[in-house]
C-alpha cells in the first residue's frame, strides 16, 4: 500500500504574552502556515499564558515527501483575536520560524520552548511557545473502481431531478491543493481546525464586526483571519463557518535563503589513482546440466574463483573482481576458464572432460572507463578449448578503471587475503546514545510492619548490563524518601529496551528484594532542557518467595507496595564516547537542537609505509593492514591489503564538520585470518598506532598531504610500527562569518551548563557509552571488531598509575605557563639595571599608566596583539599530529615505570614488586603530605593575624593596616603606585647597606657562614662542595677564590 507523509504540529502552550485589549490580557490563537497550507487553532480568552494542547497536521508536498527535500520553513504566528477583546493596538504577539532540522519521526520529538520573534525592528513582542514538531507516514488505502451502473438505473437517473454530481473514487489531493476546510458546523466545544488560504494577516483591525463576515469578497481578509465571536462563559471560540471557496492555482514562492551546500567537486581528488582491472562475471548457458561450475581469472599473476554457480534458467554468479595492476609483473594477457570442480580446488591435476572451456583477453586491449561514464555492457563469449563437448556461453563484461568506479567497493579485490570475510571497505554508524535519567522518589505501603532499626532501604535498577543502586534510605513517617538521579545511557531503537527497578532492604548481610517493576523505555518521555517532566506510580510485583510467605521474622512482613520514580531521556546533554581532549562531536542526543554544519572534511588514506611484521606465517613475517577513520558517529574502514609491509588504499572519505575545535582519529590495525574453532584464544586485531588531527589547525581550502609516524606504548618503550601517508582538507560551508562564529558560541550544549553532570560520574559514563557503540558496530555486517572500536575510543581497560604521564603533564604545564618564567625573568633584569635605558623606559610606562589608568588593558591587548603578529612567522606549517613522542616522554622513560604503567588493575606481579611499589608510593604520599602540611601552617599563621593567639603579631598587624589605609586615604593612589613601582625599581646601590672597608672581611665570613649552615642542613650540598672543590661557593656566593675559602673557613672554626 501507498504511504504518505504528514507533518504534525502540537501547539501546546505560551508564556509571558504582551497584552493587547488594553486591560492587561490578550486573547491569543495560533495560526500555522506551512507550503501553501494554513492551519489554526482556537481563541483562549483573556489569557497571558494560554494552554491549547491542538495538533495541525500539514501534507508533505515538496521534496517528494522528504524531509530534508523541504525548503519552505514553517511559520508559527501568535495573534490577539480582536473579537473577543476589541483593540485599536497591533494584534501581532509573535512568531516562530522553524526549518527542516527540527522535524524528526514520531517518537523522536520532545517539547521545546521557541523564543517568539518580532516581524520588524520597530516591533515589541515578548513570551515564548512550546511546541511538538515531528513527521508521521500514514498508509494511503488502495480504492477499488466502482462497476459501471446498469442501464435501468441510468433511465432511472436521467428521469430524477438533477443532483450535484459525486466522485465516488476521488483521486489524491493535487500538489497544488491545499488541504480541504473544516466542517461547516463546528461544535463550540469542540476544537476544529480551520483551513484558509494564506493571505497576509493584517497588522491592526479595530473596525471588524461580526455582521461584516457574510458581505462577500470584499471582507475575505479579515474573515480568514479572525476567529468568531466567543459565546459568554465559552471556553473555547472556533472560527465561524465559512462559505466553501475554490483555492486558487498555488503560487510557488521564492524558496527562503538556506546555508550553501557542500558539493564535492572531485570524488578522488586527494589520492592517487589506482588503476584497477575490472571483470564481472554475470551468468553462463549451454554448458552441461551435470555439472557445478566455477569460473576462474588469472591476471596479473593473481588467481580467483568464483562461487559454485546458481541454476536457474541460466547459470548465475554476478561477481566483480578487481585486479591491481603489478608493476614486477609484465603478464598481458588475462584468462577466463569455466571448470566443473569446486572452487578452492587445484587445476593442475585437473581432468580434461572437467574444463568446460575458456576465454584469453589481451589486456592491452581492454577499454577504459571513467567514473562519470555509464557502467559497460555485458555481453556472451562462446568458450573455447572445450574438446569434443558442447560449447558453451559466458556472459561477463570487462574493462579498466579506478578506485573511483562504482563497482570498486562491492568488487573482491585480488590483493586481499582469502581468508578474510570482512576485507573490504565499508562505512559505519554508531548509534544515537541518549542519557536515561531516573528519579527515585519515593515508596509506599511496602512494610506492614516496621523494620528493624539497622535495617536499609534501596532501589536497585538495572538497564543492560548497567547496574546502580540509590542510598540506604530509612523507613520513617510510612515510607522510605530519596530523591535521588540515577542516570544510565540508552542506544536506540528503544523497542525492546527496559529499566527494571527492585526495591530491597538489607538485614545485616542479607538483602531481601521487596517486588520488582519494569519500565520500557519506547514509553520514556523525552526533553531537551531541564523541564521537570511528568512523574509516574509504579506497582511493585512482589518476589515469589514473600507471596509464598517462606519469609519468617521481619521480612514476612514484606510485600509489593508502590514506587514514585520520575523517569525521562535527557536529549540536551551530548553523550561523551570520546575523551574530553580528543572528542570528535559535541552535538546533543536531540536532533531538533542540532546547528547546521560549518563546513566538511575530507581525508585521503593514501597508505603505509615500512609496517612492522605483526606475525609468522610460513616461517616469514606478514601484517595484513587496514585502517580505520572515526569522526562524530561516522566510522570509515579501508579494505586490507593481505601480506604487504607498503600497503595502498588511496581511498577518500568525507564527514560534515559542525565544530572546528574537534578532532579527526585515524588508526591502522592487522587484520588477522579467521580463528581456528581449536584453539581457545580467538584472534583479535592487533593496532599498529593511532594519529589524532585537529580540524581547527587546518587552513581553509588547503590539501594537507604528509606521512605521519604510527607510534605505540609498550611495555618495552615506544616502537615506531610504520609511517601512514594522509591527505587532508577542510572546506568550510558557508561564509567565514558563520565559521569565525562558531568560536564565540559555548562547546557543549547548554544543558551541561544549567544542570551539569556530576565529575565523578562522567568517565563511568563515557566508558559505558564506548561498551555500547563497540556492541553496535560489532553486530553490523560485516562487523567492525569491537576491540578495534574500544582502542579507538581509548576504552580500554584501565591502567594503573604511571609516572611517566605525571611528568608528561607537569612538562605541559610548565611549557604552557613558560611566559610567566619569561616575565618574572625580564622584570628581574629591569629592577637590577642591566640595562638602563629599558629601566628608564620602565619608570616612563608606569607613570603614564598610573596616571591615565584608562590605557592599562588597551596597552596589554596591544602587547598581546604585537606578540601575535611577532610569532605568526614562526607558525607550524601542517597539522601537528596526536600522539607527539616529544610531548610525552615516551623516549625517556625508565623500564621500571613503563612495566608499573602496563600492570593492569589489579595488579598481577608477585608479592615483592607491589610490595616495592608500594613503598614508593608511600614515599611520595609523604612528600605530598607534608607539602599540605606546610600550607595548612601558613594557611593557619594568615588566619592567626586577625585571631589574637599572638597578641603582639595580631597588634603589630592591625596598627599597619591602620597606617596604610590613613595612607591610601590621604595620599592619591596613583601616587602611591608610582611610589610603590619606583621603590621596587630601585638602583641596588639603594637596596642593601654597604659594609665598611674595615671589615671587607666579615662579609665573606658571613656569607660563607649562611653557605655553610645551609650546606648542614642540606646533605647534597656538602657533597658537591667537596667533590667540586668550593665551585659551589664560588659561583653562588661570590667569593674570588679557594684561598679565600679556607682563610674564611680557618677563622669560622677557630
Amino acid at each position: 500500500m501507498a504511504t504518505t507523509r504528514k507533518l504534525v504540529v502540537e501547539i501546546t502552550e505560551a508564556h509571558n504574552l504582551l497584552p493587547k485589549d488594553g486591560t492587561g490580557t490578550s486573547s491569543p490563537y495560533v495560526r500555522v502556515d506551512f507550503d501553501g497550507q494554513r492551519r489554526k487553532t482556537r481563541t483562549v480568552p483573556r489569557d497571558l499564558n494560554p494552554t491549547w494542547n491542538e495538533a495541525l497536521e500539514f501534507n508533505l508536498i515538496g521534496g517528494g515527501g522528504t524531509i530534508d527535500a523541504v525548503g519552505e520553513p514553517l511559520e508559527v504566528s501568535v495573534f490577539h483575536d480582536v473579537r473577543v477583546g476589541p483593540s485599536r493596538r497591533n494584534c501581532f504577539l509573535g512568531r516562530v520560524c522553524l526549518d527542516s532540522r527540527h522535524f524528526v519521526r514520531k517518537g523522536e520529538e520532545a517539547l521545546m520552548d521557541f523564543p517568539l520573534e518580532k516581524k520588524s525592528f520597530f516591533g515589541w513582542v515578548r513570551g515564548e511557545i512550546g511546541l511538538k514538531v515531528y513527521y508521521v507516514d500514514e498508509l494511503v488505502p488502495e480504492l477499488e473502481p466502482e462497476p459501471a451502473p446498469a442501464p435501468e438505473q441510468n433511465a432511472t437517473n436521467t428521469e430524477a431531478p438533477e443532483a450535484p454530481p459525486q466522485i465516488s473514487n476521488p483521486p489524491p489531493p493535487p500538489p497544488e491543493a491545499p488541504a480541504e476546510a473544516e466542517p461547516e458546523e463546528p461544535s463550540p466545544a469542540s476544537a476544529p481546525e480551520s483551513v484558509e488560504k494564506p493571505t497576509d494577516v493584517p497588522e491592526s483591525s479595530p473596525h471588524a464586526q461580526p455582521e461584516n463576515e457574510t458581505k462577500g469578497t470584499e471582507n475575505a481578509e479579515a474573515d480568514s483571519i479572525e476567529p468568531s465571536v466567543p459565546e459568554p462563559n465559552a471556553d473555547t471560540h472556533p472560527p465561524p463557518p465559512e462559505t466553501k471557496w475554490v483555492p486558487p492555482p498555488r503560487q510557488v514562492t521564492r524558496p527562503p535563503d538556506r546555508a550553501p551546500e557542500m558539493v564535492e567537486t572531485s570524488k578522488y581528488d586527494l589520492v592517487d589513482k589506482m588503476p584497477y582491472l575490472f571483470v564481472r562475471v554475470v551468468r553462463a548457458r549451454c554448458l552441461p546440466s551435470d555439472t557445478k561450475p566455477h569460473v576462474r581469472i588469472t591476471a596479473y599473476g593473481r588467481h580467483v574463483s568464483t562461487h559454485e554457480a546458481r541454476r536457474g534458467a541460466f547459470l548465475e554468479w554476478d561477481q566483480t573482481f578487481a585486479f591491481s595492476r603489478d608493476p614486477s609483473n609484465d603478464s598481458s594477457t588475462m584468462e577466463i576458464s569455466v571448470w566443473d570442480l569446486p572452487p578452492q580446488s587445484d587445476t593442475v591435476d585437473a581432468e580434461e572432460r572437467q574444463f568446460l572451456g575458456g576465454l584469453c583477453f589481451d589486456i592491452a586491449e581492454i577499454p577504459m572507463r571513467d567514473p562519470p561514464d555509464s557502467a559497460l555492457a555485458t555481453q556472451w563469449y562462446r568458450l573455447e578449448g572445450s574438446g569434443t563437448r558442447r560449447r558453451g556461453d559466458l556472459m561477463l563484461a570487462t574493462w579498466i578503471g579506478t578506485q573511483a568506479d562504482a563497482s570498486f567497493a562491492e568488487a573482491w579485490k585480488a590483493d586481499a587475503p582469502p581468508t578474510h570475510a570482512s576485507a573490504r571497505s565499508k562505512v559505519y554508524l554508531s548509534p544515537k546514545l541518549w542519557y536515561l535519567r531516573l528519579t527515585v522518589i519515593e515508596a509506599q505501603d511496602t512494610l506492614t510492619a516496621p523494620p528493624p532499626r539497622e535495617s536499609g532501604i534501596s532501589v536497585r535498577a538495572v538497564h543492560g548490563f548497567q547496574v546502580l543502586k540509590t542510598r540506604a534510605a530509612v523507613n520513617r513517617n510510612g515510607g522510605p524518601l530519596w530523591n535521588e538521579d540515577l542516570i544510565f545511557v540508552a542506544a536506540e531503537p528503544f523497542e525492546d529496551e527496559r529499566l527494571v527497578l527492585s526495591l530491597e532492604i538489607r538485614y545485616g548481610k542479607e538483602i531481601v528484594v521487596v517486588g520488582s517493576a519494569g519500565i520500557p523505555l519506547s514509553s520514556v518521555e523525552r526533553r531537551v532542557d531541564d523541564r521537570k517532566v511528568a512523574s509516574r506510580w509504579l506497582d511493585l510485583i512482589p518476589n515469589d518467595e514473600i507471596k509464598k510467605g517462606n519469609r519468617k521474622g521481619a521480612a514476612g512482613s514484606l510485600h509489593g507496595g508502590r514506587l514514585h520514580v520520575r523517569v525521562c531521556l535527557d536529549g540536551g546533554y551530548h553523550v561523551a564516547d570520546e575523551p574530553p581532549n580528543a572528542s570528535s562531536d559535541f552535538r546533543p542526543s536531540a536532533r531538533q537542537i542540532w546547528r547546521p554544519p560549518v563546513g566538511m572534511v575530507e581525508l585521503g588514506l593514501i597508505g603505509c609505509k615500512g609496517l612492522l611484521p605483526m606475525r609468522t606465517v610460513d616461517g616469514k613475517g606478514s601484517t595484513d593492514a587496514y585502517a580505520v577513520a572515526k569522526y562524530g558517529p561516522k566510522w570509515a574502514r579501508t579494505r586490507t591489503v593481505a601480506d604487504c609491509f607498503d600497503p595502498a588504499w588511496n581511498e577518500q572519505y568525507t564527514w560534515p564538520v559542525y565544530d572546528p575545535c574537534t578532532v579527526l582519529t585515524i588508526g591502522v590495525f592487522d587484520d588477522p585470518p579467521l580463528s581456528d574453532p581449536s584453539k581457545d584464544s580467538p584472534s583479535i586485531s592487533r593496532p599498529l598506532g593511532k594519529v589524532r588531527i585537529r580540524i581547527s589547525t587546518l587552513e581553509a581550502g588547503r590539501i594537507y598531504r604528509g606521512c605521519y609516524p604510527l607510534i605505540m606504548m609498550l611495555p618495552t618503550g615506544a616502537k615506531q610500527m610504520g609511517m601512514i601517508e594522509l591527505a587532508i582538507r577542510f572546506a568550510p560551508a558557508g561564509p567565514a562569518l558563520d565559521l569565525l562564529g562558531v568560536y564565540g558560541k559555548p562547546m557543549l550544549p547548554l544543558m551541561h551548563y544549567v544542570h551539569p553532570i556530576h565529575a565523578l560520574q562522567r568517565d563511568n559514563l563515557r566508558l559505558t557509552a564506548a561498551r555500547l557503540t563497540a556492541t553496535s558496530l560489532a553486530r553490523s555486517e560485516p562487523p567492525l571488531r569491537r576491540e578495534v572500536a574500544t582502542w579507538m575510543l581509548d576504552a580500554t581497560d584501565p591502567r594503573g598509575f604511571s609516572m611517566r604521564k605525571v611528568r608528561a603533564n607537569w612538562h605541559r604545564i610548565v611549557s604552557a605557563l613558560s611566559w610567566v618564567a619569561n616575565m618574572v625573568r625580564w622584570i628581574e633584569y629591569t629592577r637590577t639595571w642591566r640595562n638602563p635605558t629599558t629601566t628608564l623606559l620602565v619608570h616612563a610606562v608606569v607613570v603614564l599608566l598610573a596616571w591615565y589608568p584608562e590605557l592599562i588593558v588597551p596597552t596589554l591587548a596591544l602587547y598581546i596583539a604585537v606578540v601575535g603578529v611577532w610569532k605568526y612567522r614562526q607558525r607550524l606549517r601542517g597539522p601537528v599530529p596526536h600522539p607527539c613522542a616529544r610531548a610525552s616522554l615516551a623516549e625517556i622513560t625508565d623500564r621500571e615505570e613503563l612495566d608499573e604503567e602496563f600492570d593492569p588493575m589489579p595488579s598481577i606481579k608477585t608479592a615483592e614488586v607491589v610490595r616495592t611499589r608500594y613503598d614508593r608510593a608511600r614515599t611520595v604520599g609523604s612528600r605530598v603530605q607534608t607539602i599540605l602540611g606546610d600550607v595548612a601552617v601558613q594557611a593557619e599563621r594568615l588566619q592567626a593575624l586577625v585571631t589574637w593567639r599572638d597578641p603582639r603579631a595580631t597588634g603589630l598587624f592591625l596598627v599597619m593596616c591602620v597606617v596604610v589605609a590613613m595612607v591610601l586615604y590621604l595620599v592619591p593612589s596613583r601616587v602611591v603606585a608610582v611610589a610603590v613601582a619606583f621603590y621596587y625599581l630601585r638602583h641596588p646601590l639603594f637596596r642593601d647597606r654597604l659594609p665598611s672597608r674595615v671589615n671587607k672581611d666579615t662579609k665573606y665570613c658571613i656569607s660563607a657562614s649562611n653557605s655553610l649552615n645551609l650546606a648542614l642542613y642540606q646533605q647534597e650540598v656538602i657533597s658537591e662542595v667537596q667533590n667540586e672543590n668550593n665551585t659551589y661557593f664560588q659561583i653562588y656566593f661570590n667569593i674570588p677564590s679557594s684561598d679565600k675559602v679556607q682563610t674564611i673557613m680557618s677563622k669560622l672554626f677557630t
